[in-house]
């Protein structure tokens, strides 16, 4: 997984998930990237976190988990359409059923 991450561009926007058509409110105290209920993420982002400069528009369903302080999560998402795979903070307010299922993943 060859990521070149850049600074971040802090976006904290709500928004209703094209994988599961729920809503998905700012996070926080941090920049929501991913919806808090099934946790797919959509593949916006270039170069740098909060760019919006890709043209894929892919969906990036959560493929993995990383972590044992469930305050410090890392969830891997990856495009259904070219592929890249990112890896990204859990924020606290995401579904921790949905978390812990990607530990059987």
């Amino acid at each position: 997984m060859n990521q070149s991450r850049q600074n971040l561009i802090p976006r904290n926007e709500g928004f209703v998930c094209d994988a599961c058509g729920k809503k998905t409110p700012p996070a926080k105290g941090t920049s929501r990237n991913h919806c808090r209920h099934c946790l797919a993420s959509k593949h916006v982002d270039l170069q740098a976190p909060g760019d919006r400069l890709s043209t894929c528009g892919g969906l990036m369903p959560a493929i993995s988990i990383e972590g044992s302080d469930p305050d410090k999560l890392i969830i891997t998402h990856k495009c259904n359409v070219c592929g890249k795979a990112i890896r990204n903070k859990a924020a606290p307010d995401d579904i921790k059923d949905a978390l812990f299922a990607l530990f059987d993943a």
